[in-house]
């Protein structure tokens, strides 16, 4: 009540701020317009700091408080860049970000939260320019770099170059540390004018050269949690190993189910399972059962809150940073073939049609017959190799409907308009010390396709059915793409023969699925197919169901992966509670309240995992490549910049032909055209085009690599 009532003055108070009539005022004087008694002074003053660290409201040297935006000001989050200036980006992601130039960066670091006057207007195809005037609030205290001695002092060059300034530290700061220390260093003094920050070390992570350290140097840059605090450990002390008979009870036995899981060949939590049969009509009933985590993580505990605050497992090229504890992801959460487990089961009829005609969902106990993973399918499904056909003669016909049955939802969600990205991605192999042996292009095959669609028609089914409950959900929303950037995409493919219809207008995603099935096959695929995705809006956490634009989806929402995801985790419990009658008025507003803050961190720390993934397979691919220089591959244009060019191996690692490095004629950036032209040769460059290169430099402080081309 107490919160809600702080809420209710602190809308007022903005409310009033923001009126069109109001001229600022000083804190005596608002406090006399909105009736605030003395003794609330203090209460208000709180208001108002609040207020202010958000950037909602200002306060002028005078003392009064304003709106940003009356003083032609906005506040937003600073993204440095290496060389000095960077971009103030906005809260409102339709509104574009604006420059901010070396010399008005103000002290401000990358990731700070800061105030921002414009000094110059969008014009054209321009930027609007702006000046940073005040920090609200430090993005980061504690920065990993490289330690580097000089004589009476230390710097430390920050690993994440958009922290453009060297930190300066002071003699007797270091902990011990020797040039070429991976630290960990906390800033004790900010920058201000023309002097760096300066800051003290903290932790000494290993030498650069260690095994392992440029690893945990990204894991500590990203604030990943590498332990689980004590408190958790005590808590699994109490979770049974094995399912226990009383745990059963009042749950549906689906134990005489034929139930497979399907996954990688070193997964080891097994969070779905499949079953599979056809009905005396012609359907498929489809079984997707999921691990019923949350029989053992149990709301507000300890190993709950610890994953509410992690939201996701990360990924990495060499370990797996895991939300819940192993003890339970690969113990007793994990659908381990032949043992009895504990999970909630969405139970479908699809018709041949690919229509779900019906469904119920139920909490059950399932017994898996047999674990398979993705390379067993593909050898029975696409090789028909007789080892693997033969060792689960049983069991082909079950995968053989399992290949139609996909075959069935995969043809329903595209003739829907269903957006399928066909992209290389990254498989890294490394050896026992971590140095990468080998990249290849990672390939789906039929037994991901099935899994595919079978998590994907339940996640849709759940949505739903769960829509029209009229409950507190959380949805997996992809909003509709911004116009302008479709605009951009359909002049920019204009150029290769390709067009979009409707772009500018309302767009259907069924016009970009259209145009990946144009492009299928072409030497431009690739380019294309990224730049169709940067054009789309990320998708994301909402308690508001506004449907999935990427999916052509009325009603999406993230069940089937309990483990690793906690928005999964959470409708499991909204499920369960729902299935017993549990969901009262003041538990739905208690969901109200607390499922917003959920959906937006599990959202947040999406993001932070996938930027984290990204910058290791960045550097294991420049490690890869650091014994290669000299070496000349064929490659293909994957991107066009004033700096450069891009150029992607078939390997998937990726290198910059700097435009300095272009000698045989001087080359002119057509922006527009995404190509480089020769001013005296009319060579052209563009996208999509082969071109043959040598590895000349990789660099793995600032993870890039350096190619030049071959004639």
């Amino acid at each position: 009540m107490e919160n809600d009532l702080r809420e209710q003055r602190k809308e007022k108070v903005i409310g009033f701020i923001r009126h069109k009539e109001y001229h600022p005022m000083k804190l005596k004087e608002l406090m006399s317009i909105l009736q605030v008694p003395s003794q609330e002074k203090e209460d208000l003053e709180g208001i108002l700091q609040e207020l202010i660290q958000e950037g909602n409201v200002i306060q002028t040297k005078k003392g009064k408080y304003v709106a940003p935006e009356r003083l032609n000001m906005i506040v937003g989050t600073f993204q440095g860049h290496p060389r000095g200036y960077g971009f103030l980006l906005l809260d409102d992601p339709i509104q574009e970000d604006i420059f901010i130039p070396a010399e008005f960066v103000g002290g401000a670091l990358h990731q700070d939260r800061v105030l921002c006057r414009i000094i110059k207007n969008q014009d054209g195809g321009r930027r609007a320019e702006g000046e940073i005037v005040d920090i609200l609030q430090r993005g980061k205290k504690e920065i990993v770099g490289t330690y580097e001695e000089n004589k009476s002092f230390g710097f430390v060059t920050p690993d994440d170059r958009r922290f453009a300034q060297d930190i300066y530290i002071p003699k007797g700061s270091n902990k011990g540390a020797v040039t070429g220390h991976k630290v960990v260093v906390e800033i004790t003094d900010w920058p201000r004018e023309r002097r760096n920050p300066q800051g003290k070390v903290v932790e000494i992570l290993g030498h650069i050269n260690d095994p392992g350290v440029d690893i945990l140097s990204i894991i500590r840059e990203f604030q990943l949690p590498t332990e689980f605090p004590e408190i958790v450990w005590q808590q699994l002390e109490t979770i049974p190993a094995e399912v226990v008979e009383e745990d059963i009870q009042g749950r549906a036995d689906l134990r005489s189910l034929l139930t497979v899981t399907i996954d990688g060949e070193d997964a080891k939590d097994l969070d779905d399972a499949i079953s599979l049969e056809k009905t005396a009509e012609g359907n498929y009933r489809l079984g997707v059962h999921i691990a019923d985590v949350t029989h053992y993580v149990q709301e507000h505990t300890p190993v709950d809150e610890e994953a509410q605050k992690r939201a996701t497992s990360v990924y990495l090229v060499d370990r797996v940073i895991p939300m819940l504890p192993h003890q339970l992801s690969n113990g007793i959460c994990s659908l381990n073939a032949g043992e009895n487990r504990l999970a909630l089961s969405c139970i479908m009829e699809i018709n041949p049609q690919g229509k779900v005609v019906d469904h119920r969902i139920v909490e059950s106990v399932i017994q898996v017959d047999r674990r398979m993973s993705y390379t067993e399918i593909k050898k029975i499904l696409e090789d028909q190799d007789p080892v693997q056909m033969e060792k689960h003669r049983d069991l082909v016909p079950f995968f053989q409907d399992m290949e139609d049955l996909a075959s069935i939802l995969r043809q329903h969600r595209m003739k829907r308009g269903s957006i399928d990205f066909n992209f290389e991605e990254s498989k890294i192999i490394l050896d026992d010390q971590g140095k990468v042996i080998e990249i290849k292009a990672y390939e789906r095959n039929v037994a991901t396709r099935i899994i595919e669609e079978f998590m994907l028609i339940c996640n849709e089914t759940i949505a739903e059915h769960y829509f029209w409950q009229e409950i507190p959900f959380v949805y997996r929303i992809h909003e509709e793409p911004d116009p302008e950037k479709i605009q951009k995409l359909s002049k920019y493919i204009y150029h290769f023969g390709y067009r979009i219809k409707g772009a500018g207008n309302v767009l259907h995603p069924k016009e970009l699925q259209r145009l990946l099935q144009d492009i299928e096959g072409s030497l431009e695929e690739q380019v294309i197919s990224r730049l169709i995705l940067r054009s789309l809006k990320q998708a994301k956490y909402h308690t508001q169901n506004e449907g999935h634009f990427g999916l052509a989806a009325q009603y999406y929402c993230h069940f089937t992966a309990p483990i690793r995801r906690y928005p999964d985790l959470q409708i499991h419990r909204i499920i369960k509670e729902q299935l017993r009658g549990k969901l009262n008025a003041k538990r739905q507003k208690s969901l109200n309240k607390s499922l917003p803050e959920v959906s937006k961190h599990s959202s947040m720390m999406e993001r932070v995992a996938e930027e984290a993934e990204r910058e290791v397979e960045k550097l294991k691919k420049v490690e890869y490549m650091s014994d290669k220089i000299g070496d000349i591959y064929e490659g293909m244009i994957s991107g066009i910049t004033s700096w450069g060019l891009y150029v992607e191996l078939p390997n998937t690692v990726e290198g910059l032909v700097h435009v300095t490095s272009l000698d045989d004629d001087y080359y002119i950036y057509d922006e527009e055209h995404h190509l480089f032209i020769g001013e005296h040769t009319k060579k052209i460059y563009r996208l999509g085009d082969r071109v043959k290169v040598e590895v000349v430099k990789a660099d793995l402080i600032q993870r890039t690599i350096d190619f030049h081309l071959v004639p």
